[in-house]
């Protein structure tokens, strides 16, 4: 993106004013009060509701730590997951449980990340033990997936996700707008991400949030899509007739993507964000891709985790990647050696 950022004011309205004063005064609660692991602790969180690219991010970020030698442990709160407790989710060899028991976000990190332990858990503290226990060799690092308003674990480096689209989520708290608490909560990020976004805008975009106290670095992260695959693996004809089905914050943007492909969208089906996907849902997809007489039934990667086996429609997926710039990696492995070290 490279037409200029130019961030929201501060003042806003009183509620504005009176749910920033409530979420300082958390805030400082539970900075004297958060527990610590004995091992680095990463957040990747956004102020957004949805649609933020922080899953993806949260992926690359696991990789890397894998591929430079260390062992992630990604603590999850297993959003809408029917399981209780605390749940290990994979040990880096592939998902050990459904979605509906931990979620879709875990299952779809567990599948994707060999030599990555994912564990679920509402209170990540728990999750976190139960890992430094259970598994060998233990994690050398966690991620503490969606972790930016989950104090109770204190996090040695708290990184903010931004997406380019609406990166100020106007500004405005829900209802009004896309964000869950006030722009001023930025000040508490170590680094903030632009995510769909490449070149110079990180960095261009982290400069307007100096006004809300915010003094970090940023950095950019593109989006990438990979050629779409069917259940099987095998690629999807070019031109192929699909059917798109979306259970995600922002399906216009997926939809986007798909046309990107230079794919036929035959018709969309969108869900709410999560959605498990009940019979109804089921028969639904199956009738409008019969109605649409379309090919396959194309979906995200977090949606193929439950849709997997449950459709007589072929389905197909369409992974999106994170691929941050350079210089997040550069600066990420200098803060985790200096933190690595002060707790050896």
């Amino acid at each position: 993106m490279n037409a200029p950022f130019v961030a929201p004011s501060r003042a806003r309205s009183p509620w504005q004013h009176l749910y920033g004063a409530l979420h300082a005064i958390r805030w400082r609660w539970y900075a004297q009060r958060a527990r610590r692991l004995p091992r680095p602790v990463v957040s990747v969180g956004n102020l957004h509701w949805g649609g933020s690219g922080k899953t993806p991010l949260v992926a690359a970020i696991a990789a890397h730590l894998r591929d430079r030698g260390l062992f992630p442990a990604i603590l999850s709160r297993g959003y809408r997951s029917q399981g209780r407790g605390v749940r290990l989710v994979s040990v880096g060899e592939g998902p050990l449980l459904g979605p509906l028991v931990a979620g879709d976000e875990p299952v779809l990190l567990a599948g994707e990340l060999p030599g990555v332990a994912v564990v679920v858990s509402p209170e990540r503290y728990e999750g976190g033990r139960h890992a430094l226990e259970r598994l060998d060799p233990a994690p050398d690092v966690f991620l503490l997936d969606d972790g930016f308003s989950h104090l109770k674990l204190f996090r040695d480096l708290d990184l903010l996700a931004f997406p380019v689209e609406d990166p100020y989520g106007a500004g405005r708290l829900f209802p009004g707008g896309r964000l869950r608490e006030p722009l001023q909560a930025v000040a508490r990020a170590d680094a903030v991400i632009l995510t769909g976004a490449t070149g110079s805008a990180g960095e261009d975009f982290a400069r307007t949030l100096r006004g809300f106290d915010f003094s970090g670095p940023g950095f950019a992260s593109a989006l990438r899509t990979v050629a779409p695959r069917l259940e099987s693996g095998q690629p999807l004809p070019p031109a192929c007739r699909v059917l798109v089905v979306a259970a995600v914050a922002r399906p216009e943007r997926f939809v986007a993507a798909v046309r990107d492909q230079g794919l036929e969208v035959a018709g969309v089906l969108t869900f709410p964000d999560h959605h498990d996907y009940p019979d109804q849902s089921l028969s639904k997809i199956e009738t409008t891709w019969r109605e649409a007489r379309a090919e396959a039934v194309l979906t995200t990667a977090k949606d193929r985790v439950k849709l997997l086996g449950r459709l007589e429609t072929p389905l197909a997926e369409l992974p999106i990647r994170a691929e941050p710039e350079p210089a997040l990696w550069r600066w990420l492995d200098k803060q985790l050696e200096q933190q690595i070290a002060a707790l050896a």
